[in-house]
């Protein structure tokens, strides 16, 4: 198995609203920037992997096969991932193994989401027709039908973790809004920067108990794109590669009612198992410089935090309340903002998660640099209750 480098790396702002935009025009842009920042064309690119997750987004199916068109990759090979919030990480693991096998040397990976383009046309909202297209994610014969959500679906395992362990509480959560949102005001593509207090989350509307309206992700529109390389090829590139150290994956329970447990996701626990095996890491939080973990809403950040083993089972609210994952902590999580802060663009939010990593190990990310910053994780999960995870241990030599 080949070893696999990052080689370009391009994000488009994160948004609420690309009102001027197509979705395939996004994608253009970052696929653009990633193809500069590797110093190469078009010409070079082998294969694509698309990171797109919701049809009803963009109202195309097979969007794919449009920005495919759009950026002038035809005839080369494409294929599309879609799984749920994770997808953007699965694109990656894609892409990974395409170039890993040997089977092709240089790959895109693109990541591209529209969601207000999912609109009523009679009332002219985005809101509900988002939600509604979300919804299509669950079990449509018994859970669909009974108006579950994104929000109530996590919350059912953040309430389990609170009964079992007296933790995550509603402000030790406030405390991770907070730091996401704050964090975000360094990030020029962060879609909400905003300098927040634990009062203004803890005194914001009740969304889906307990998760109030600033415990929440915002769905946005956006794009990011990298460029992966085998090693040979890697090497000649004007930057210095970040290799792609170790990348694990797992696929939970459809029905959580079948798992394990419901106060952890195993899917996570799981895929950062095989990622640090890989990649040599037997003692996460001394050996990682930062991490980009699925912080979709705050409670899952926190749970998060022990199922990527930074601490032991039902400490995840210690590593907040010390300030151990803050941007000048031991253990920074969430430079970007993350999903609160920087945005929630589905298909291209692992890749937006990676890209940031890439930035703090080429000492590239400007105001919010952690120093000497030589491995990273990212932690890409989706679907219901996390079914999907893809953890990817980054480092440079």
């Amino acid at each position: 198995m080949k070893r696999v480098g990052i080689v370009g790396i391009g994000t488009t702002q994160f948004r609420s609203r690309w009102i001027e935009k197509t979705y395939f025009e996004l994608a253009f842009d970052a696929v653009k920037m990633a193809l500069e920042d590797a110093g190469i064309t078009k010409d070079r690119i082998d294969c694509v992997v698309y990171g797109i997750y919701n049809d009803f987004f963009e109202r195309q199916f097979q969007p794919d096969l449009f920005v495919h068109d759009y950026i002038g990759m035809a005839p080369k090979p494409g294929i599309r991932v879609s799984t749920g919030g994770a997808t953007g990480g699965s694109a990656i693991s894609a892409g990974y193994a395409q170039v890993a096998s040997g089977l092709y040397d240089i790959c895109l990976v693109v990541g591209v989401e529209k969601s207000a383009d999912c609109f009523d046309y009679e009332t002219g909202k985005s809101s509900p027709e988002v939600l509604k297209a979300i919804s299509y994610t669950a079990d449509m014969t018994y859970e669909q039908p009974t108006g579950r959500t994104a929000a109530g679906s996590f919350a059912l395992t953040t309430i389990a973790h609170l009964e079992k362990y007296g933790n995550p509480t509603e402000l030790q959560m406030a405390k991770v809004s907070v730091k996401n949102h704050n964090n975000a005001i360094l990030n020029p593509v962060a879609q909400s920067p905003i300098a927040l207090t634990v009062d203004d989350v803890m005194n914001s509307p009740l969304i889906a108990y307990p998760f109030k309206r600033y415990d929440n992700c915002l769905y946005s529109e956006g794009a990011a794109a990298l460029i992966l390389a085998s090693e040979n090829i890697a090497k000649t590139f004007k930057k210095p590669p970040v290799w792609i150290k170790g990348i694990g994956a797992a696929l939970d329970w459809a029905v959580i009612g079948n798992r394990k447990d419901l106060y952890s996701f195993e899917s996570s626990r799981i895929a950062a198992k095989k990622a640090y095996n890989m990649a040599g890491i037997k003692e996460p939080v001394k050996e990682i410089d930062l991490a980009e973990l699925h912080d979709a809403f705050t409670g899952t950040e926190l749970i998060a935090y022990e199922d990527c083993f930074f601490c032991n089972e039902g400490e995840g609210g210690r590593l907040i309340d010390e300030g151990i994952v803050e941007r000048d902590g031991k253990l920074p999580v969430n430079v970007s903002g993350g999903l609160i802060g920087c945005g929630h663009a589905v298909g291209a939010t692992g890749i937006m998660q990676t890209n940031e990593i890439v930035l703090h190990l080429r000492d590239e990310a400007g105001k919010r640099q952690i120093k000497n910053a030589k491995t990273g994780l990212v932690q890409s999960i989706g679907g219901p209750g996390a079914a999907w995870t893809v953890c990817i241990v980054l480092g440079r030599d």
